[in-house]
């Protein structure tokens, strides 16, 4: 059986090109044996594709385009089955070939033998019965802790009473860091009142000074004028 892969050697489609070469990789990383059918230089090629692609499987417009695989005459289908495939682990099942031994498409009966799959069978049984004995180990195990948390319900209850006192101490004293605060503040608003006003007497009095001056000045030039 010989698998077929058309592709079309001078596409400009990089989608194209790259699905071809994703296809043509995989089969050469599992040693598949195929064969690459030019449809770009071969007319012959690319008539036979189109013929053998089944209906249901050709798009819309009815032109098949590369890749397309086939075992022998069989078709397999295109990239996007392919790829499927390749995800499930079922690639040899999709070209229609024998998985190689090792295979994770073989069976593990077939892979390791039927007497290997009684033993699995005798491991599970035996694995079912330990369980058994566990289950009841837990059981017992369950009921010690139980009688244990209702001893030990007392100290938490007192670990919570610690912990809503430590809740309320630390509450006074943000409060009284708080008071603090605002203690502070208003002393720095009095401060703060007690300079503005003492800058408000120092104007009037130079402005008095001023003025007194001003009189002064008037009465001397008045008393010149007199004279005169």
């Amino acid at each position: 059986m010989v698998i077929k892969v058309f592709l079309a050697s001078s596409s400009g489609s990089t989608a194209i090109k790259k699905k071809q070469q994703d296809v043509v990789g995989f089969l050469e990383a599992l040693k598949v044996d195929y064969t690459q059918l030019d449809i770009a230089c071969n007319e012959e090629n690319r008539m036979w594709m189109r013929q053998n692609v089944p209906e249901e499987k050709k798009p819309t417009n009815g032109i098949p385009l590369p890749p397309q695989i086939f075992n022998e005459e069989n078709y397999c289908g295109d990239y996007d089955t392919f790829f499927d495939a390749k995800e499930d682990n079922s690639v040899y099942a999709f070209l229609g070939l024998p998985p190689p031994p090792g295979s994770k498409e073989v069976p593990v009966e077939e892979r390791n033998g039927h007497a290997h799959g009684e033993e699995e069978l005798q491991q599970a049984a035996d694995d079912e019965e330990a369980e058994g004995g566990e289950e009841e180990e837990v059981t017992e195990g369950e009921t010690a802790d139980a009688e244990e948390t209702a001893g030990d319900e007392a100290p938490a209850e007192e670990e919570d009473v610690e912990t809503v006192e430590e809740t309320e101490d630390i509450q006074a004293r943000v409060e009284e860091e708080e008071g603090q605060e605002e203690a502070d503040d208003d002393r720095e608003e009095e401060a703060l009142q007690s300079e503005e006003e003492e800058e408000l007497r120092q104007l009037e009095d130079e402005e008095e000074a001023e003025v007194q001056e001003d009189e002064e000045e008037d009465l001397e030039e008045t008393q010149e004028e007199e004279a005169e």
